[in-house]
């Protein structure tokens, strides 16, 4: 786990974001210190021991070998060593215990969810008060829009004064990940830059 120091500047956040299902490729890494580079203190868990894979599939193979709430159990327990005032983040898979973490564990400063999206209920009755949040996504990416996420998704953000969902054109899932074939470089530094904006007022 990466932890460059405290944050101690105002406007400066303090991070943890969660890989896909692909592992901590160097794409997430990229990212992270993108963040980094705005001043922002990242932690960036390994929840495959190292292991990283070379599609989607071989991903949930292995997830699916270990359990994927075991997998989401992993990465909710990173942050039993980290302060309270968090905002939570993550990449699909990762996007689960970012937003189980933002929903349940007191003190979260807002939450950034890329590629994927549950009901609220999943975790909680409701969202809690206080808790800012923004959900990114192609606008016709099969897992985000095909398998459904979309609908949970548009329904939270129409009854919250605090959630945004930004919808980009395309249809690739992981687009924000500079080292796969699926990276969009033009989208991604739209998505950076409202993430960027987010983060700031935090």
């Amino acid at each position: 786990m990466t932890s460059p120091g405290a944050c101690s500047v105002a406007g400066m956040a303090e991070v943890l974001l969660f890989h896909h299902i692909q592992g901590l490729t160097p794409g997430v890494v990229a990212f992270a210190d993108a963040l980094r580079e705005a001043g922002h203190t990242v932690h960036t868990p390994d929840l495959f021991d190292g292991r990283t894979f070379d599609s989607i599939e071989t991903g949930q193979e292995y997830c699916a070998g270990v359990g994927f709430g075991a997998v989401r159990a992993a990465g909710v327990a990173v942050a039993d060593d980290l302060p309270e005032a968090l905002v939570y983040a993550g990449f699909s898979l990762g996007a689960m215990p970012a937003q189980q973490l933002a929903q349940t564990r007191p003190g979260a400063l807002g939450a950034v969810l890329l590629h994927s999206f549950v009901p609220p209920t999943e975790f909680a009755s409701t969202w809690p008060d206080g808790v800012p949040t923004q959900i990114h996504a192609m606008d016709a990416d099969p897992f985000f829009v095909g398998e459904g996420d979309i609908e949970p998704a548009r329904e939270f953000v129409a009854a919250s004064a605090d959630a945004e969902m930004f919808l980009y054109p395309g249809d690739e899932h992981l687009f924000t990940d500079s080292s796969l074939a699926a990276y969009d470089a033009d989208a991604t530094a739209l998505l950076l830059e409202r993430v960027l904006a987010f983060l700031a007022e935090r």
